[in-house]
């Protein structure tokens, strides 16, 4: 996930990170500001949402295998506003990754795959692979808009 990640914003330069792309379907359902819910997010914003969501995923999917309750989330999230550059864009995506395989090193021989949790109310019960799989998922659904976002970019850079 993370190569395709890094495959999509392949050539992107630092501006591309913080320019605000047209995104007529932007709606944040779980946005914090009310202001924020129609925000169209741009690239930089992406990058660290779809990272934070996939750690968490690994995070929790460890919490499962090892047979512990999960309790509340396990949630970091760079501030978008610091995800200006396509180094750091690089970077953020490459630690993510580094992470993801370390949680899921970490997982013991015998994972308990019979502790299950619902993290959604209207949402089946996961074990530790639906958790992990959850977060890849969640990244699978933001590669189209991370693709449409550089779409965006080059057209703005070759219009100036």
């Amino acid at each position: 996930m993370c190569t395709l990640q890094l495959d999509a914003i392949q050539g992107a330069i630092d501006e591309d990170f913080s320019f605000v792309p047209d995104d007529p379907d932007a709606n944040d359902t779980f946005a914090a500001r009310s202001e924020d819910v129609g925000l169209s997010w741009t690239l930089g914003h992406v990058v660290v949402h779809t990272t934070a969501s996939s750690e968490e995923s690994a995070a929790l999917a460890l919490t499962l295998a090892r047979g512990l309750a999960i309790d509340g989330r396990s949630r970091y999230e760079v501030p978008w506003e610091r995800a200006t550059s396509a180094g750091f864009a690089r970077r953020r995506i490459e630690e993510s990754r580094r992470m993801r395989l370390s949680m899921l090193a970490a997982w013991p021989e015998q994972p308990h795959l019979e502790n299950f949790y619902s993290p959604f109310e209207d949402r089946p019960a996961m074990n530790a692979v639906g958790r992990f799989l959850s977060g890849l998922a969640h990244d699978t659904s933001h590669l189209e808009q991370m693709r449409k976002i550089m779409v965006q970019a080059r057209r703005r850079r070759s219009a100036a």
